[in-house]
């Protein structure tokens, strides 16, 4: 089969769609459906990260702990962010610290005088392949959720 026989080929193929209104309707609303499911695999994730985070942190004051917290947008004022999760125009970010507790991360890295406690990364890093799996699932049942309508 040479060339000039896959271009006899290709032109002779006709694709014929049927129900094509229907199938732009429902085109049409997997936006929507999709970006609701999404949000909320991605606030089940975020959750999730930072309970695993804060059951980790050292419990000496409590004030580090009482700090993470998790929020679509920006963080507070003087926390530092641990992750941010971007998907289309949701950003879900996983902070710790604020103005009272200030040094997570002198926590989490440790300095010259003290040991390093990490509590966030190793959180993040055990749970990243979950999160990932959780809204790639939630990508397609959104789909069939549309498909079945």
């Amino acid at each position: 089969m040479g060339i000039s026989d896959r271009r006899k080929w290709r032109r002779g193929v006709t694709v014929r769609v049927l129900n094509v209104d229907r199938l732009n309707r429902k085109l049409a609303a997997l936006p929507e459906v999709a970006k609701e499911e999404i949000r909320k695999a991605i606030a089940a994730s975020a959750r999730e990260i930072a309970d695993l985070a804060e059951s980790l942190v050292p419990k000496d004051s409590g004030r580090l702990a009482g700090s993470i917290g998790w929020t679509f947008g920006d963080p507070p004022k003087g926390a530092r962010i641990l992750a941010t999760g971007k998907t289309g125009d949701m950003t879900a970010t996983v902070y710790a610290g604020d103005s009272d507790a200030y040094y997570a991360r002198w926590i989490e890295f440790g300095t010259q005088k003290m040991a390093a406690h990490p509590f966030f990364f190793v959180s993040y890093r055990a749970l990243r392949k979950r999160a990932k799996s959780r809204i790639k699932r939630a990508g397609t049942m959104a789909a069939k959720k549309v498909a079945a309508t």
